[in-house]
């Protein structure tokens, strides 16, 4: 800018000249001189602006400034937010975002078992602001694109490899311990300062999720036949004790008919009298022979069946 004012400057004051030459008298040198002289004072109150609007600037709430000196180099000062100065031309500020900031990646790997895992993590990061003059010495205003994504995958790689496939979904929050402390020590060389890191996604190749679907209906399979030959070994010891009451039952009805005959008449008046409630409680007109509905209590038929039992039995002595 300045080698073009004293270009403008020159070609002004050879018109003055020519212009004085041209009226021939002292009048027209000393307008060439005016001229000149206004020219000058133009161009010194804009050197004088552009020197006083260059030597100030602001960094805003949540950055940081550095200034790159074209003499000595970069200045160790870091500056803070608010309004600054510096030396025109000479000295330019470096403006630094130190907000945090977040980095996705997604990576695919191998587990333990050699099973393809594909991992994606996320990263709250921010540059140390203590560290901004060796960011910008060694890696420039982009220090995240040329660091993150290559130690964020090493990382992931290296920790998913140290688990099963299994491990990684019933260990999932010690898989991401890990990687979050390998990533800050990894980070702190480069003077980035991680403020979280977390797994956002975890999954399996389609093989590996159809064998593990396989794996659960097989033991959903093994636990129901389980509850199945339970059951089947509960309804035999049912059964078994049901037959076991029964066998015990007509032992004792055996042995009681034996020992007093008239137990077998109380059980008839009993099943008479069950009958009977039936036949009465029904709305239709039963005729059928008191004999086979063990209602003729008054007849002979206790002396029948007495007779029919003693000659079965004579028989079965025989």
């Amino acid at each position: 800018m300045a080698q073009r004012l004293r270009e403008v400057f020159q070609q002004v004051s050879q018109r003055a000249k020519s212009m004085g030459g041209g009226s021939g008298g002292g009048g027209g040198g000393k307008a060439a001189q005016s001229a000149a002289r206004a020219l000058s004072s133009a161009i010194a109150a804009g050197a004088l602006g552009y020197g006083a609007y260059h030597s100030i600037y602001t960094v805003q709430g949540g950055h940081r400034a550095i200034v790159f000196n074209r003499l000595t180099g970069m200045k160790e000062t870091v500056y803070g937010e608010g309004l600054n100065f510096n030396i025109p031309w000479f000295e330019r500020p470096i403006i630094y975002d130190i907000r945090t900031r977040p980095v996705n990646l997604q990576t695919l790997t191998g587990s333990k078992d050699l099973q393809m895992v594909t991992i994606a993590i996320r990263v709250l990061h921010k540059p140390d602001p203590n560290k901004l003059v060796r960011i910008y010495r060694f890696m420039g205003l982009n220090y995240d694109e040329r660091v993150l994504p290559s130690i964020m995958n090493e990382c992931a790689k290296a920790i998913v490899a140290r688990y099963n496939a299994n491990e990684l979904l019933t260990k999932r929050a010690e898989v991401s311990a890990d990687i979050s402390r390998e990533l800050r020590a990894r980070a702190a060389y480069f003077n980035v300062v991680l403020e979280d890191v977390a797994i956002t996604h975890l999954a399996f190749s389609p093989e590996y999720a159809k064998a593990v679907e396989a794996k659960q209906v097989a033991q959903q399979e093994a636990e129901r036949a389980k509850y199945v030959v339970i059951g089947a070994q509960q309804e035999k010891k049912t059964i078994i004790t049901k037959a076991k009451g029964e066998a015990e039952s007509a032992e004792l009805i055996g042995t009681a008919v034996k020992r007093n005959p008239g137990f077998m008449k109380l059980r008839r008046i009993d099943a008479a009298k069950d009958i009977a409630d039936v036949v009465t409680a029904s709305g239709n007109k039963v005729y059928l022979n008191a004999d086979s509905l063990l209602l003729n209590l008054l007849g002979d038929a206790d002396d029948k069946f007495e007779k029919s039992v003693s000659q079965k039995s004579s028989r079965w002595g025989s």
